[in-house]
């Protein structure tokens, strides 16, 4: 049965609507910096499995619990150094830990995917907070699209793939950052679990180490490991000099493109465009897409993890 999309102002009397949706135990998808999450309460079981049935998502893929502040989050987790740290470095903003899980925090087991760990995170976006301070407590919340499919930067990817399976959807504008949030484990030693919008080099200058990578993880335990994620309708060739005569290029630098990353070759506006552009070319019902070669550095690395899993077999 349709779902009669409740659309959302990112004010004040839009903001409480949407904590009521919550309360109620139905979705809210709402604005970060990195993309446009579906929220429920964490705590509500049914809730929860609302948003797996909503985005046809495999129970056993965990979800990110996004909380308003480091105290919120100590209620749910337990900290160590490498936490610590890192928090106090990076959040709010687009940086995920994943910490062993109290045992008094009430948070849904379809959460966790019956894992020992929950990942959370702050996100740095006024809208996400201004839910999070309007709610009163954790919120799950995956990106607001169909499992496996382009991740969401505006409300309209969010109407366009969830519409009718959702009770609300907060318009808070195009998210900024444009990828999803860098993962981290913070077992001894720490661990990359996903690439994001925070760079490792940066993690690794803040705890003076490297971190880690499981490239082959035997049981998923983030968000964002599964091998085939974030794909359009095309089929991806990837680190192409140029497109062949069925294809069409997403650029990158100065290529002559219709779709470009980023003209001037900046990894941070690549990062920002990649979903739109993906979803643009959705739109245009372009059938294989060739895609310019991206630099392993810094946000290249998060666009090169979604650009791989985006042209890995379906």
């Amino acid at each position: 049965m349709s779902i009669l999309l409740q659309r959302l102002a990112p004010d004040a009397d839009g903001l409480a609507a949407a904590a009521q949706v919550l309360r109620d135990g139905a979705l809210v998808a709402f604005p970060t910096e990195t993309v446009y999450g579906l929220g429920a309460d964490a705590r509500n079981d049914a809730a929860v499995a609302g948003i797996f049935a909503a985005k046809a998502r495999p129970s056993f893929n965990p979800l990110i619990v996004h909380v308003a502040d480091i105290a919120m989050a100590r209620r749910y987790v337990t900290f160590n150094d490498v936490a610590e740290r890192l928090a106090a470095a990076f959040w709010p903003g687009a940086l995920t830990l994943v910490l062993p899980l109290r045992a008094d925090a009430g948070i849904a087991p379809l959460v966790t995917a019956g894992l020992p760990t929950l990942a959370v995170r702050v996100p740095d976006h006024p809208v996400g907070q201004g839910l999070l301070a309007a709610f009163d407590g954790p919120i799950a919340a995956p990106s607001a699209n169909p499992s496996g499919r382009i991740s969401p930067t505006t409300a309209a990817h969010v109407a366009t793939g969830l519409g009718g399976r959702i009770g609300a959807l907060i318009e808070g504008g195009a998210s900024g950052v444009g990828v999803e949030s860098t993962i981290v484990s913070c077992a001894t030693p720490p661990k990359l679990l996903r690439a994001g919008g925070v760079p490792q080099e940066a993690l690794e200058a803040c705890l003076g180490t490297a971190l880690t990578r499981d490239e082959t993880p035997e049981r998923v335990i983030a968000p964002g490991q599964l091998e085939s994620h974030y794909a359009p309708n095309a089929k991806l060739r990837l680190n192409a000099a140029m497109a062949a005569p069925d294809e069409v290029l997403l650029g990158f630098g100065p290529v002559d493109a219709t779709f470009n990353l980023s003209p001037a070759g900046d990894v941070i506006e690549a990062a920002a465009k990649l979903f739109e552009m993906l979803h643009r070319m959705d739109a245009a019902g372009v059938p294989k897409i060739a895609v310019s070669p991206i630099p392993e550095v810094g946000l290249g690395r998060a666009i090169n993890d979604r650009l791989r899993r985006a042209a890995a077999d379906r």
